[in-house]
């Protein structure tokens, strides 16, 4: 799995994630499709099959707020971070390895094009692009964190 995919999976599958206040219809309507395959137990299972991918398919709709999430592992962490502007303290949060290989292959996977051996602009870059493919990704991350 590569990391940019284990950083989704900590905050989109955290156990307190919050879902953000527009998520209500997402909900809706991937009950809906459930509901109806259960009011149908007698047709074949192919009549049903087709509503479980549509209910897979709404729950990625459902917008977690990042923020939130961040802020309440923060809480709960024993050390100190500074996850909204260091992308070494948002992997530590995340428990991952932070380590300067493990930014570059992260760096590669975002296909950074400047120079990995200048850590700073990388780790800036990294950051910002990091909470940028969470928003695209279903994550609700304020302006001022993009």
């Amino acid at each position: 799995m590569s990391i940019f995919s284990n950083i989704l999976n900590k905050i989109f599958h955290h156990d307190s994630a919050p879902a953000s206040t527009g998520t209500g219809t997402a909900a809706g309507q991937a009950a809906a499709p459930a509901g109806g395959a259960a009011a149908a137990p007698t047709t074949s299972t192919a009549a049903s099959t087709p509503a479980q991918p549509a209910a897979q398919a709404a729950a990625p709709m459902q917008e977690v707020d990042v923020e939130a999430v961040l802020t309440k592992m923060q809480a709960n962490h024993g050390e100190q971070l500074n996850w909204r502007t260091s992308i070494v303290d948002l992997m530590k949060l995340l428990g991952l390895d932070s380590s300067l290989s493990a930014r570059k292959e992260l760096a590669a996977e975002l296909h950074y094009s400047g120079n990995t051996e200048d850590s700073a602009a990388m780790n800036i870059w990294l950051h910002k692009q990091v909470m940028q493919k969470l928003a695209e990704n279903g994550g609700k991350v304020p302006d001022e964190l993009k």
